[in-house]
């Protein structure tokens, strides 16, 4: 099953210290901000750097609360974290001392109600859809960082969650694993049909994974617009057709979104007496 999110009126403000760590500044990271998504839907959130994309996806995950206005899925209230949402971060956080296997296992513990033979037997059919059962057996040491952070979407789907939300999973790793894993990441969500929420900073793997690329102004952060994105991505994926990158279609919907982007790196605040570098991801997670 899949989840729908509606976001309204959002607002999301902070105190933190000015550069002269003496008085405590008001810092609005949201405002204002609207976003539907559609049960199974896969929407990527782009935006300039400290606009709050971050913000969202904690506030969706249950891991902060909003300062106004209300976030519910399937019209009940977000008030903290559950099993219809996982989220995947940048960094892989496996346990070192257990293998793949063994992580995707560790998720299932905590949740509950599975025996060890059927705990087994769902961490495997989930190493199964990343294309890792070959590896089950190796610590996250014995993995490349890209089977590492398969592994860690395995884990985070094994408990089937309604809703998985992506901050930036593929940020650390190499051009070629990441354009890998982004249409591994398409492969999982047509055979899934879960809802995805996905942030980046990269316009190229927005419009590629993204069924619509819902872009933030800068802070405090909105939804500026949400643009369609109307590519074939399942014969990309499959290989029937060239790279869907290549495309003029691909290329017109990533001019579009850069240009909203541009547009709102222009209009940018200046940091007046906030600390010269703050970023949403600090705010919300230290």
């Amino acid at each position: 099953m899949s989840s729908r999110i509606t976001l309204e009126n959002v607002g999301q403000t902070f105190w933190v210290r000015g550069n002269d760590d003496k008085q405590l500044r008001e810092f609005v990271a949201l405002q204002s901000l609207d976003l539907d998504v559609a049960p199974g839907e896969f929407l990527t959130v782009v935006g300039p750097s400290g606009c709050g994309k971050s913000t969202v996806l904690d506030l969706i995950a249950g891991l902060a609360k909003p300062s106004g206005g209300s976030l519910t899925i399937d019209g009940k209230p977000i008030t903290g974290p559950g099993l219809d949402r996982s989220v995947v971060f940048q960094q892989y956080t496996l346990l070192p001392w257990r293998t793949a296997q063994a992580n995707v296992e560790f998720a299932l513990e905590a949740r509950g109600g599975l025996s060890k033979k059927e705990r087994a037997e769902r961490a495997r059919k989930y190493l199964d859809l990343v294309g890792l059962t070959e590896f089950a057996s190796r610590f996250p040491h014995e993995l490349s960082g890209g089977m590492k952070q398969r592994v860690a979407i395995a884990r985070s789907l094994s408990y089937e969650p309604q809703v998985l939300l992506m901050d930036e999973p593929f940020g650390a790793l190499d051009a070629q694993t990441r354009e890998r894993l982004q249409e591994e990441l398409v492969r999982i969500w047509q055979r899934t049909g879960t809802t995805i929420v996905f942030i980046t900073h990269d316009i190229e793997e927005a419009v590629f994974l993204g069924q619509r690329v819902a872009v933030m102004s800068a802070r405090p952060g909105r939804i500026r617009e949400v643009v369609a994105i109307e590519l074939d991505r399942e014969a990309a994926v499959s290989g029937r057709e060239r790279d869907l990158r290549s495309t003029r279609e691909f290329a017109d919907y990533r001019h579009r979104i850069w240009s909203l982007l541009r547009e709102q790196n222009l209009r940018a605040p200046a940091p007046a007496d906030l600390p010269d570098a703050i970023d949403d991801k600090e705010l919300t997670r230290v």
